[in-house]
């Protein structure tokens, strides 16, 4: 059973959310794996998480950069799981069949509230998580940027 969680963005943009979740997750000691919905994006986001503060460092790779067996965060727009991640982290409309979801602990699904098309697709992913045993959580912003969770 996973638990998963939806982040709603409205207030920040995915580069600066992101890292500070990732750097959470990596802090309980359990390895990442951060799904996006294209290849074009993995680069993206890897250059994100080595510039978003100079003063914090997070170790991870992609395929481009090898030796995933060994990276404690992996970036991928596949749905491989090479470095044998507990938490997964869905990002730019990436997606997961609930039957692969139960080899992760913990799911974050970060979706842009601006955005209609990902709007419908985590209320798509909310329906069919609530027809499993699996359970969820939805955050949303506020107009600080503080996380909410709402019932």
């Amino acid at each position: 059973m996973s638990q998963i969680d939806f982040y709603h963005l409205q207030k920040q943009s995915l580069e600066q959310v992101l890292p500070k979740l990732v750097e959470k997750a990596y802090a309980t000691g359990k390895h990442i794996k951060i799904k996006v919905g294209n290849d074009a994006r993995v680069e993206f986001i890897n250059a994100a998480l080595w510039t978003y503060d100079d003063e914090a460092f997070l170790p991870h790779g992609t395929k481009k950069d090898g030796f995933a067996k060994e990276q404690p965060i992996w970036i991928s727009a596949e749905d491989d799981n090479p470095n044998q991640a507990d938490m997964l982290f869905l990002v730019d409309g990436a997606d997961i069949e609930l039957a692969q979801a139960e080899q992760f602990t913990r799911i974050f699904n970060i979706f842009d509230g601006n955005d209609e098309h990902a709007l419908q697709q985590a209320r798509t992913f909310w329906k069919n998580i609530s027809a499993t045993n699996n359970s969820k959580n939805y955050f949303q912003q506020d107009e600080n940027g503080h996380w909410h969770k709402k019932n």
